[in-house]
């Protein structure tokens, strides 16, 4: 990596100080009550702010009673949107496994909605924090099999957006790279397997391409349904067969492959196989771009999974 840009590297990671802490709406909870909802937000977001300001209060909306957490990595807002570039995701993920560990509210379950990168993130809290147990998993437009292309990046900062594109062009997999930058650690170069399946420190470990952790399938199967939304128009995740775990064949960069068809399945590493025969997968669509459908909907499809 040339030296300017390391420095950058280095200059953008002393922004990122870390703190965990959570943004919470209503103040108790029975077990009358609606089932605790936990949301992730995605790249270039923050917990609170106007994007997943409006998913808090779709639920609220949607489901009356509800308690609802939105997980804050950083203690401020702009230093949330920098931890979604540049904190590594394994210690995000332990981050967030705390918080939920010591929220008294949780402790009966709760449901999950994990929005694009939070959507793997909340599945990675699934098969490693079973504790308070997660009911439902809903991932919208995630990248459970990573990216190959960072087509169009959210946020205010464009000039961010294309320096980390060069840089995960030029080493996504150097180690600096995968300590420090979040889009590093679930990018799957498929003309590359054998680098990605070595190197990558977040994607390929939760997906047991590394080695298997029974655990992590043990985890994942005591979910009660396991729902992942694809928006059709997808402008951001390529490609867009990831959001239900499909990916691009090995050795090129065009055609790609199903949950189905993957080795992750019909091994069954990770439980997907025995949850589907058991009904406990949902695969959901949009004809939208990244993240947008209607509050109709979501009140139609996606709320009875919040009850």
């Amino acid at each position: 990596m040339a030296p300017f840009a390391t420095g950058c590297l280095l200059l953008l990671f002393s922004f990122c100080s870390v703190r965990q802490t959570a943004a919470s709406w209503n103040s108790s909870r029975n077990l009358t009550e609606p089932t605790p909802v936990v949301i992730w937000h995605g790249m270039g977001d923050s917990c609170c702010e106007e994007f997943t300001l409006k998913f808090i209060k779709l639920v609220e909306e949607t489901v009356p009673g509800s308690y609802v957490l939105s997980l804050k990595i950083g203690k401020t807002v702009q230093e949330e949107i920098q931890n979604s570039y540049f904190m590594n995701v394994n210690y995000q993920v332990k981050l967030a496994c705390n918080i939920l560990s010591k929220d008294t509210k949780l402790q009966n379950g709760y449901n999950a909605m994990g929005f694009s990168q939070g959507g793997q993130f909340m599945r990675a809290v699934a098969q490693r924090c079973p504790s308070p147990a997660m009911i439902n998993l809903i991932t919208f437009g995630a990248q459970h099999q990573g990216v190959y292309g960072l087509p169009h990046c959210p946020g205010e900062s464009s000039h961010v957006c294309n320096w980390i594109r060069k840089m995960l062009n030029e080493g996504a997999y150097s180690s600096l790279l995968q300590d420090h930058l979040v889009q590093a650690e679930y990018w799957h170069d498929p003309l590359n397997e054998a680098l990605y399946r070595n190197k990558s420190i977040f994607l390929a470990e939760i997906n047991q391409e590394k080695r298997i952790n029974e655990s992590y399938k043990d985890n994942l199967m005591k979910l009660k349904k396991f729902v992942m939304v694809k928006f059709l128009k997808d402008s951001m995740v390529d490609p867009i067969d990831s959001e239900w775990f499909g990916f691009y064949k090995a050795g090129q960069a065009k055609e790609t492959y199903s949950l189905n068809e993957s080795v992750l399945y019909q091994e069954d590493r990770l439980g997907l196989k025995a949850m589907d025969k058991a009904s406990k997968l949902e695969f959901l669509t949009v004809d939208g771009d990244h993240l947008q459908f209607s509050k109709e909907w979501f009140i139609n499809t996606i709320v009875p999974y919040l009850k």
